[in-house]
């Protein structure tokens, strides 16, 4: 368990790092919006590249990982049922909150969790691939359409199959079937330019609340409320059912698949937000909750199934 806390405290630690740049006047304004435009154009796609590239996508056909993508997507059609019933979100709104509810810390809280919690890191990387090659072009189809366009949604989806992100994951899932070995001259630096796409987002992200108080009125606080019970509470619970009484897993792979569902909301999703410029303060509130109400429920999950 000792290494789940670590893992919390270092992303804490580096939004706390955020915070203070901007209230010191080291990061502010548009300097913020910079580390996104960096971390979403730069960084990002090489990270995703460098993980794709080296895993071994005949994992994804887990009953784990099949359990936590059907959690997933329930929890985001449960998320517009919901805010159609609560709000009247538009159309960017409501697919960043369906997003938030259902796309998981899978990289810098999904690691330790693997390797502390569950006991393995295997199921990481097909969760990685299945959120960005599955589920991040149709949250990315959906933001470019509400740019505004005479051509519809064919621009839209045009725009996304040549989003960076998607470009490197493509890119990396390519190499993976293929069987290639990129050569070290260009993926050590790749993996440099990679490895700097999560402080980024999380010097971003705490940079964000100087200046802003959380949960304020007229911010979505009933998005935010039903994205973060979904999230932390449904997901698990639905994995837990699937996994045991409907599909009979073994206690392992109940406990796994329970885990992974209850990781919180990822910081994509809120460098997604600001990069759109679409409902970046409902997404910020929704992944700094359910970060820290995760930690409790994931020991709770660990203490009741692992006992």
């Amino acid at each position: 368990m000792q290494g789940v806390a670590t893992g919390f405290a270092i992303i804490l630690v580096v939004i706390a790092a955020g915070f203070i740049a901007a209230k010191t006047g080291v990061v502010s304004g548009e300097n913020r919006l910079v580390l996104n435009r960096v971390a979403f154009y730069v960084a990002s796609p090489a990270l995703l590249f460098s993980i794709v590239s080296h895993s071994d996508l005949a994992i994804m056909v887990s009953p784990v990982i099949l359990v936590s993508a059907i959690t997933a997507i329930t929890m985001a059609v449960l998320f517009v049922v919901g805010s159609r019933l609560f709000s009247r979100a538009d159309v960017a709104t409501t697919t960043l909150g369906a997003a938030s509810s259902g796309y998981s810390n899978v990289n810098n809280i999904g690691l330790p969790v693997g390797m502390y919690v569950i006991g393995e890191i295997s199921y990481v990387p097909p969760l990685i691939i299945m959120q960005v090659v599955f589920f991040a072009p149709v949250i990315l189809a959906v933001l470019e359409a509400t740019r505004g366009s005479n051509r519809g949604a064919w621009v839209a989806l045009s725009r996304a199959l040549t989003n960076p992100i998607i470009i490197g994951t493509g890119a990396g899932v390519i190499v993976s079937l293929a069987g290639w070995t990129v050569p070290e001259v260009i993926m050590a630096p790749v993996d440099m330019i990679g490895g700097a796409a999560i402080p980024l987002v999380l010097l971003s992200f705490g940079a964000s609340f100087h200046g802003q108080k959380m949960l304020e009125r007229g911010t979505g606080l009933r998005i935010v409320a039903l994205a973060t019970l979904l999230k932390t509470l449904v997901a698990p619970l639905l994995a837990w059912v699937l996994a045991g009484p409907v599909l009979g897993l073994d206690a392992h792979s109940v406990f796994a698949a329970t885990v992974i569902s209850a990781l919180p909301t990822a910081q994509n999703m809120y460098n997604y937000a600001a990069t759109y410029g679409k409902s970046e303060l409902i997404v910020r509130n929704i992944v700094f909750i359910t970060t820290f109400a995760s930690l409790p429920v994931i020991f709770a999950i660990a203490f009741m199934l692992q006992a």
